[in-house]
């Protein structure tokens, strides 16, 4: 059985342009460290939950539309 489908031709496209690369996978994995380390780390240590420590809990769009609407005034 021929499989002649655009997203089979697509699948099959990527599945062995993966599948024989070399320098690739090297830089694929530094990709996903560098992603890691950018959403995991320093998102714990550069950015904190600022709206949750300020608005109780459950009120936090009316926190920020009230924020928003002092702002522009």
């Amino acid at each position: 059985m021929k499989r002649t489908g655009f997203l089979y031709r697509v699948f099959d496209l990527y599945y062995d342009g993966f599948r024989n690369m070399r320098l690739g996978k090297t830089l694929w994995a530094i990709i996903l460290i560098k992603l890691f380390i950018i959403f995991a780390i320093l998102k714990v240590f550069f950015f904190p939950n600022f709206i949750g420590e300020h608005a109780d809990k459950g009120e936090e769009p009316e926190y920020v539309a009230s924020e928003m609407i002092q702002r522009s005034e």
